[in-house]
């Protein structure tokens, strides 16, 4: 400012934007060339890409490398540069040496600790050496090549010999041990795998783990031929405790809304769509809160109402014409509400109630009093509503699930009082209870604290904790589950949803194992599974139930898919336990007595077994392979012709399986079509 006001004029300075020319003068400087793309480097290292597209650094900014790579930097610039002088190698000899020295320490003693003003002192002492070595080899290799040379050498020093992985450095008297450890520790899971092998025999999968028959199953609508249509006024007003719907093998229960507790009853061999007007039904005159048929009667059915009496209905042959309102029985069994009734799966005659005064009673059904009561088994132990109650398949014990977070386990000719106790379901929602695997475990449907429905197994011998826990979804509707025994196929699905879902229940972890489920194309209002005889077993079927929709009663078919499927699969179908007659009765069984059902076979008449057929093919492989010379039984040929003898025993062989195959095959040597047919005439070609 103080030259412009005494009046000086300068001019302003320029500046060129060319790169290639220096800050202080137009003359341009040669570019430092770095390695060309894809040519190799001339040295004698072996061509590698990495090295082709490493970026190098720019001479003179180039920071200490660590201690791995330093010695390797530096003999590299030993070699390519020729100034470098006798001390300077010995310097970077003695930097080798400190280098190498956490190398030292694994056979030595560590060396005593330095100072940190001395370590820096060493490092100001190295730069500058670097420094100066960097400026003595840019002015001596004044041509682009020198220059190209040193800038591979340079990018070579970098990349080559990375560590894989850093190990830590030890002692040499501490390896020894070391490895002795690590050969232990190497042999021991191959030890316990060897055993667990051993132990389990059953075929498993890596992707899916356990690999499971049931896997794939399938479950099918049955024909429109063979549903009911036209179902109207169904009732949705049901308590928790109810399961909605209850069919046996040749009529269905269906709860109609509105007064009077009215129960429709559809014939299944009468399919089609039912005409309009008056629904026959059973009027019990009070508000139903649960319903069951009798699994020995299919035409006896028992309701339970709000008045606390229990109705015994039987349906004449052909079903219902018009209402009825008078049972055949009445049983008063309760001052209070009930919710819910049971039949027994064993003896007939004996139903079990629940109340709203939390007791269970067992009642039998053949015996009066002069007084005309009934003499009845009372458990008690319940502290809050009971939302379920299952028998065992012996008929022995009984679980039951309680509102207040408990499940319970009976013996109930024995004690009033629960005899096993431990955590339920802690979800107030509602839950179930079902025994599996032969009455050995015991699973409990219900819900968590956010409302997530979930599936439970417990072992019947210890209720303090569950096996395992399965989350499935969050919906209002409580899971009503059915198992199979003889698949071991746990069903589970609700009111208002629309998918069944499928679990296999397993003795070995993780108890619950998932199956493809089904997803109808409309939602249900309930589903039940009928008795094992029911089911088509030519058609590979294990599981046959009834489904009831807004407005349709259809059947609903579970197969499995096998090729052979014209022969009896009998890995599917076991001897199946018979559900659907008694295997004693009432008397005996409040006496004491106890009696499992039998077994029968599903095999029809006429039908082969699958495994007949397995086991009759492998013997005829045996036997064919045992007539069949074999190479060991045939003397040892010449030293010279024995590769030449073996070449025609396999010829001879495979000349034998072509004759038995060509014997096999039928073939047809009528003429075909073309033969019969007459070309055109000759004279249509003459024009």
């Amino acid at each position: 400012a103080a030259q412009w006001l005494k009046g000086n004029n300068m001019a302003v300075a320029k500046m060129s934007l060319d790169p290639a020319k220096r800050e202080l003068g137009a003359q341009p400087i040669t570019p430092r060339l770095g390695p060309k793309p894809f040519v190799g480097c001339a040295s004698s290292e072996p061509f590698s890409f990495d090295k082709v597209f490493s970026v190098p650094q720019v001479p003179g900014t180039e920071q200490q490398p660590a201690n791995g790579a330093s010695a390797e930097q530096e003999k590299t610039e030993q070699d390519s540069s020729a100034s470098n002088t006798e001390p300077e190698k010995t310097d970077e000899n003695s930097e080798e040496k400190t280098d190498n020295s956490p190398e030292m320490e694994s056979t030595e003693d560590p060396p005593a600790e330095v100072s940190e003003p001395e370590v820096v002192q060493v490092k100001e002492v190295e730069e500058k050496k670097l420094e100066e070595a960097e400026e003595d080899r840019s002015d001596g290799a004044t041509s682009i090549a020198e220059r190209r040379k040193m800038y591979e050498h340079r990018s070579l020093s970098i990349q080559e010999d990375k560590a894989a992985s850093p190990t830590p450095l030890r002692r040499r008297n501490s390896m020894k041990q070391w490895n002795g450890k690590e050969e232990e520790q190497q042999q021991q899971p191959v030890d316990g795998e060897a055993t667990s092998t051993a132990k389990t025999g059953k075929r498993t999968s890596t992707v899916f783990g356990r690999v499971s028959k049931y896997r794939h199953l399938k479950g099918t609508p049955g024909h429109k031929s063979t549903s009911i249509e036209n179902v109207r006024n169904v009732s949705r007003q049901l308590p928790g405790e109810c399961d909605g719907f209850h069919g046996n093998a040749q009529r269905v229960a269906v709860p109609l809304a509105g007064p009077g507790g009215k129960i429709a009853i559809y014939e299944l061999d009468k399919c089609g769509r039912l005409p309009d007007g008056v629904i026959p039904s059973l009027v019990n005159g009070s508000n139903i809160m649960d319903f069951q048929w009798d699994p020995f009667n299919a035409s006896r059915l028992a309701v339970a109402c709000d008045d606390g009496i229990v109705r015994l209905w039987l349906i004449p042959t052909g079903g219902l014409t018009e209402p009825i309102n008078t049972p055949s029985e009445e049983l008063v069994a309760h001052s209070d509400k009930i919710y819910f009734i049971r039949f027994h799966p064993c003896a007939s005659d004996v139903l079990l109630t629940a109340s709203y005064d939390m007791t269970l009673k067992l009642w039998d059904l053949t015996e009066k009093s002069e007084s005309g009561k009934r003499e009845c088994i009372i458990l008690q132990g319940h502290t809050d509503q009971i939302f379920s109650f299952a028998w065992s398949p012996c008929g022995v014990y009984g679980a039951s699930v309680c509102r207040d977070g408990r499940m319970r386990v009976f013996n109930p000719r024995k004690s009033t009082q629960p005899i096993a106790e431990g955590p339920g379901p802690v979800g107030t929602r509602g839950a179930r209870v079902v025994w599996a695997l032969d009455g050995e475990f015991i699973v409990v449907t219900g819900f968590d604290k956010v409302s997530e429905r979930q599936i439970s197994i417990y072992q019947k011998d210890n209720l303090s904790v569950p096996l395992n826990t399965v989350g499935i979804d969050v919906s209002p509707a409580i899971l009503v589950p059915f198992y199979d025994e003889d698949s071991s196929t746990l069903f589970l699905t609700g009111k208002g949803d629309s998918t069944v879902f499928s679990f296999e229940i397993t003795d070995e972890a993780p108890h619950i194992c998932a199956l493809s489920h089904h997803r109808g194309v409309s939602v249900h209002q309930g589903l039940s599974f009928l008795p094992k005889n029911q089911c088509n077993v030519a058609a590979v079927e294990f599981a046959r139930a009834l489904r009831l929709t807004n407005n349709i009663i259809e059947w609903l078919s579970f197969t499995v898919p096998r090729l052979k499927s014209e022969l009896f699969q009998d890995d599917l179908f076991p001897p199946t336990r018979v559900t659907w007659a008694p295997s004693l009765s009432a008397a005996e069984w409040f006496v004491g007595v106890d009696k499992a059902p039998g077994k029968v076979s599903l095999q029809p008449e006429g039908m082969a077994c699958l495994s007949s057929i397995k086991l009759s093919a492998k013997t005829e492989v045996g036997k064919a392979a045992e007539a069949a010379p074999s190479l060991e039984a045939i003397p040892p040929p010449h030293p010279g012709s024995s590769m030449m003898f073996r070449c025609d025993v396999t010829k001879q062989r495979e000349k034998d399986i072509q004759k038995s195959l060509s014997a096999r095959m039928e073939v047809n040597l009528s003429k075909i079509e073309y033969d019969t047919e007459n070309g055109v005439d000759e004279e249509e070609w003459e024009g």
